[in-house]
């Protein structure tokens, strides 16, 4: 399933069309069937998994998801260069916990010397922008990752960075991860990040598609779900029976449906998802048969009424 799409900049100007997300999925899984699901991903060509330590921060909650999926992946019998791994480098406590230390702790927690990508991740309140370009340069250089890219960013300091990088001669962030699907739409195709897209300075990795599964049916969610950027959930839920509705149109599962969306934009390189059982990592799979059967103009077309937050300002403020 390697994408004929853009990649994630440079360094990977090829990956896999599906990423397997880590937030509350490895440690709510038997562990058994997490190896079964990391083996089936590889088979499938989507052997591309975002690897997070969340046991920090105001996140702190004794996960050990990262630590699970490292034990999973090597009793999947995968080579280390068989899979992608991308990591997270955290603000919370920046620069306090640097980004060395973060790696150290995560690299040893999954049990590899080295992840692919990163992501720096969201935060509040301001940065000095100008060391975390230098922090993020400084493991690269060290081997400790080869690409990195932002999670919802607020588009200014995201620009502030591009600038910082190219003067500095420093690499700069490839692609953004953001919130976006079928109703979230702004961030990623508003004013302020699409230009950016659009120019080739950065990829989407689009996360969140599923709005914590109320968009694959699930309207009472029993996990923790992401952040509710300007307070539409109750919209998306109310939204529930549209999607079903399109989906069945279409001969295809509300999450196929998503997932091609998503796609159907240029901009996306690849789509994150949570997969915890192999059912639902097969019926992500046929979405891009049915991107292709449908194509990206008639599913955006026929999708068009679902976006409910062109009246969110979407710059990235939170």
């Amino acid at each position: 399933m390697a994408s004929d799409r853009r990649g994630l900049g440079p360094a990977f100007p090829r990956v896999p069309a599906l990423a397997l997300g880590s937030w509350n999925t490895w440690d709510r899984m038997d562990f058994g069937d997490a190896v079964a699901l990391i083996a089936r991903a590889a088979e499938v060509g989507c052997a591309f998994f975002d690897v997070a330590h969340y046991d920090m921060g105001p996140h702190a909650e004794g996960s050990e998801t990262d630590r699970i999926f490292g034990r999973a992946v090597r009793e999947a019998g995968l080579a280390r260069e068989e899979w992608l791994y991308c990591g997270k480098l955290w603000l919370w406590d920046y620069p306090d916990t640097g980004f060395a230390r973060q790696m150290t702790t995560s690299l040893e927690r999954v049990g590899v010397e080295s992840a692919d990508l990163v992501v720096v991740g969201d935060y509040f309140g301001e940065l000095d922008l100008e060391r975390v370009v230098a922090d993020v340069a400084k493991q690269i250089d060290a081997g400790r990752f080869r690409a990195w890219g932002v999670n919802n960013w607020r588009i200014r300091d995201l620009r502030a960075v591009l600038d910082i990088a190219r003067r500095r001669g420093l690499p700069p962030p490839s692609f953004a991860q953001l919130k976006y699907g079928l109703v979230r739409r702004s961030m990623a195709e508003g004013e302020y990040y699409a230009p950016l897209f659009a120019s080739g300075e950065l990829a989407l990795q689009a996360s969140d598609v599923f709005e914590g599964g109320l968009l694959v049916g699930n309207l009472k969610p029993g996990r923790k779900i992401g952040a509710d950027v300007g307070g539409i959930r109750e919209r998306i839920a109310a939204a529930w029976p549209e999607v079903a509705r399109i989906a069945r149109a279409l001969d295809a599962s509300p999450a196929q449906l998503g997932i091609a969306f998503c796609l159907a934009n240029s901009a996306t390189a690849n789509v994150l998802v949570g997969v915890s059982k192999r059912a639902q990592l097969e019926d992500n799979v046929g979405a891009l048969a049915l991107l292709e059967r449908v194509g990206a103009g008639r599913i955006r077309e026929l999708t068009r009424a679902l976006w409910l937050d062109q009246d969110v300002a979407a710059d990235g403020t939170w």
